[in-house]
């Protein structure tokens, strides 16, 4: 495959995805896949939903206890998800 071929496709690709559909679904797929990860095993199982909605991560919880606990770390998981998406895009989350 030629270069110009190539650089074609990217562009192609690019403007794909730029869509703002799909991109917010693949944001938000991304947002949750990184939850899962980053939280692991404790937390998930009470993890009923995640929505992200203009920079503010909504993050339904069925334990009230953890509610709290997760309120009180805020801004470290709000900096560890950003910076494991590679850009500032969570800027609040509420716990509900």
């Amino acid at each position: 495959m030629s270069e110009k071929n190539t650089e074609n496709i990217k562009k192609i690709l690019d403007e794909f995805i730029r869509k703002q559909s799909y991109k917010k679904r693949l944001l938000a797929t991304r947002i949750y896949e990184l939850w899962k990860d980053l939280m692991g095993e404790t937390i998930m199982p009470y993890t009923q939903e995640i929505k992200y909605k203009n920079g503010t991560l909504y993050v339904y919880l069925s334990s009230a206890a953890l509610r709290e606990e997760l309120n009180r770390g805020k801004d470290k998981i709000i900096n560890l998800l950003n910076e494991n998406l590679g850009e500032n895009i969570i800027q609040k989350i509420v716990f509900l």
